[in-house]
């Protein structure tokens, strides 16, 4: 197999907007204490919805594309020899059944299940379903993404145009910086105009592939949390590079992601908050794409 269909990711998407009805709504709001666990943390939460959506999910996959690598965040949460599977799998899978379990487990309305199929190390395609409102942000390598409700109607999703930076909204996860740089990029968020934290990757991905906001900003990096929307991201036309400006690709789960609408954009954010004290000019300068008004 050397391409992934629309029609694949379709089948895709119908099997996580299934394991969402069957497994994971119907949990939604009804967890008892015993069916919420931690794993690496307090912070890092579990619930019977996850696993049981991930198994559903895992197992047809298995059956759409037989002898396909599953790697699910509870799978690889017991067993993490599996991350070290994809960069030499022919075609593989990401899986994150519940993205926001905090939010999920605590009853906020605010989570997404998520996929996106690895062909021979290249991200192929990808699938963010919102369970909520049964909407799916969907994406293909090569032929865009767009947004399809639960009749089959489709939009074309695109992101946003690009601005200065003050005036940049957008998401950013401080939590897992290494405490050097999260002191200087936690100085530094005062310049744009507006910072928020759903709690919740997919979300975030869907809002920036729709035009909804400008960029987002990750440290840590696993692929089932970022693959999908990476690709989104890039199918509706932004820009992503790690915090240095490489690339950023299956496998990698250090070094940061920011993503905006355009390398100049990527460039003027990465200065505005990675630099230690960063001029208010050098934030604000203006750049040839800004003279055109794009």
């Amino acid at each position: 197999m050397t391409v992934f269909t629309v029609g694949q990711a379709c089948e895709l998407d119908l099997l996580l907007r299934a394991a969402a009805r069957t497994e994971i709504m119907p949990r939604f709001r009804k967890l008892g204490t015993h069916s919420i666990r931690t794993k690496s943390g307090p912070l890092d939460l579990v619930t019977d919805a996850d696993e049981a959506a991930e198994a559903m999910i895992a197992h047809g996959l298995t059956r759409l594309f037989p002898g396909c690598l599953v790697v699910g965040e509870e799978a690889a949460a017991g067993d993490p020899a599996l991350l070290d599977r994809l960069a030499g799998a022919e075609l593989a899978f990401v899986v994150d059944p519940v993205d926001g379990t905090s939010n999920y487990a605590a009853g906020l309305p605010l989570f997404g299940t998520m996929a996106a199929a690895i062909v021979s190390g290249e991200v192929a395609a990808s699938v963010i379903h919102d369970p909520v409102v049964d909407s799916s942000s969907i994406a293909v390598r090569g032929e865009g993404a767009w947004e399809q409700s639960s009749d089959g109607k489709r939009h074309t999703l695109r992101v946003a145009a690009p601005v200065p930076v003050d005036r940049m909204t957008g998401a950013a996860s401080w939590r897992y910086l290494p405490p050097a740089l999260r002191d200087i990029v936690l100085q530094n968020l005062r310049r744009p105009a507006q910072i928020y934290d759903f709690r919740c990757a997919a979300h975030e991905y869907r809002m920036l592939a729709a035009g909804h906001c400008h960029f987002l900003l990750f440290n840590r990096l696993m692929p089932w949390d970022h693959l999908p929307g990476w690709l989104l991201h890039r199918e509706a036309g932004g820009y992503a590079a790690q915090f240095d400006g490489s690339q950023y690709r299956p496998g990698i789960v250090e070094g940061g992601l920011i993503c905006t609408p355009d390398q100049d954009s990527f460039r003027r954010l990465q200065d505005a908050l990675m630099r230690p004290g960063a001029s208010r000019a050098s934030v604000l300068r203006t750049t040839p794409l800004d003279q055109a008004g794009v």
